[in-house]
């Protein structure tokens, strides 16, 4: 199964409708589709498909929907992550019996563990439940760093596979590759679009893609050149999207990626408290560039 983790995965976004209900027609398709186009795993109810804004229940019917669609055809990696570690323990443990094949587990947010905290949660949460867990490491959005001197402590636990790192910073990725040099099992992915293809070139993984929800086809084309080592096919087509990289980020995330799957006839116009749809200032600008990528 590991083997089959690497390349192109989707942050899903959860489709809904008008009313903020989840529609779960929109979903499915968007699933087809996604399988269709070559991306190679799918992250359910991660932070891009609204995780901080569905409640409990619905946050594991996304995930169950997710799995039993999916059928076994592309890995499914839950969002399981909290700041509570006992939700944590909750989430991840629901997702493994409902047949996911993998965790992915934010920093806890708000509450500022220091590294000590972030190692005893992330140590309970591997001891607790017996799923394979990727980290999640995304400072802009938590207020929380995990580094890497902690992930390579984390790295050598059985449960803990791997990491999605949001920090582009180089030296940071030059540290974590390293740790996965030293522990071939430990899978190490990019949680940045527009720096991701230079992770990919140092020895990395695969990416946990924003922009795969509405370009599947050039992350994944992206995705296998670059672990093939064509790196100047990988390049030639990252540098086509690095607009629609800055635009996909231009407000809060999720709120740009769900306008342009609207636009694109994949979704309804829904999104929930306290994020709201995209203001009609940067329309102008992503319509032209969608254009441009040919998928209006």
């Amino acid at each position: 199964m590991m083997q089959a983790l690497k390349g192109s995965l989707v942050a899903l976004v959860t489709p809904m409708i008008p009313n903020g209900d989840v529609d779960y027609v929109a979903l499915e398709n968007l699933i087809d589709w996604h399988i269709e186009k070559g991306t190679n795993g799918i992250v359910s109810v991660g932070t891009t498909g609204e995780s901080a804004t569905v409640n409990i229940k619905e946050h594991l019917e996304v995930i169950s929907h997710t799995v039993k669609y999916v059928n076994s055809r592309i890995p499914v990696i839950a969002g399981t992550g909290a700041n509570s570690t006992s939700e944590a323990i909750e989430l991840t443990m629901e997702s493994k019996q409902m047949g996911a094949d993998f965790s992915l587990l934010v920093t806890p947010y708000y509450n500022k563990p220091n590294q000590k905290g972030l190692i005893q949660h992330y140590t309970k949460v591997a001891n607790e439940v017996d799923l394979p867990q990727i980290l999640y490491n995304v400072p802009s959005r938590t207020a929380c760093d995990l580094k890497p001197s902690s992930v390579k402590i984390l790295s050598e636990h059985k449960n803990i596979v791997g990491i999605k790192e949001a920090v582009g910073d180089p030296k940071r990725i030059d540290d974590l590759i390293q740790i996965s040099s030293n522990n071939e099992d430990f899978l190490l992915y990019s949680g940045d679009d527009p720096s991701f293809l230079s992770m990919l070139k140092k020895g990395g993984d695969g990416v946990i893609s924003v922009a795969a929800n509405v370009v599947p086809e050039y992350i994944s084309d992206i995705c296998s050149s670059a672990l093939e080592e064509k790196f100047d096919i990988a390049e030639e087509l990252d540098n086509k999207l690095s607009t629609l990289y800055e635009l996909l980020f231009i407000e809060s995330n999720p709120i740009p990626v769900k306008w342009m799957l609207y636009k694109m006839e994949l979704i309804q116009k829904s999104i929930r408290l306290p994020l709201i749809e995209l203001d009609k200032k940067y329309h102008e600008n992503i319509l032209s560039e969608m254009l441009k990528l040919n998928l209006l």
